[in-house]
């Protein structure tokens, strides 16, 4: 997911399991850019997680979904023979309601 050598960095300091990305999605959906407190709101639902690491995670994607938008990296293929079509079909739609909240916070983003 990050793919510059500033997220790197950033990552290899504060790791994510799979599950605590999963919930930072969700919680991405639920509290969008005008909720009240919602870094310590994201921060709560994931667990585990200061204000300040879930809000440097949400600047790294916005980050790499730059980079995918202009080229620079290309786009992730997440196909695996370990995962079925429901579970691929679940993972692209969560996915998706993450890019639209990431686009509607920052619309200086261009798809």
């Amino acid at each position: 997911m990050a793919s510059s050598s500033l997220s790197k960095q950033s990552y290899s300091q504060s790791s994510w399991t799979p599950k605590q990305n999963k919930l930072f999605e969700r919680a991405l959906a639920l509290y969008d850019k005008d909720t009240p407190d919602r870094w310590q709101n994201v921060a709560k639902a994931v667990g585990g997680k200061t204000a300040d690491e879930v809000k440097r995670h949400y600047e790294l994607l916005l980050e790499d979904l730059r980079q995918i938008e202009s080229g620079r990296i290309p786009i992730p293929n997440y196909k695996s023979s370990n995962v079925d079509d429901e579970d691929r079909r679940i993972y692209n739609k969560q996915a998706s309601v993450v890019v639209l909240e990431l686009l509607r916070d920052d619309p200086t983003i261009v798809m």
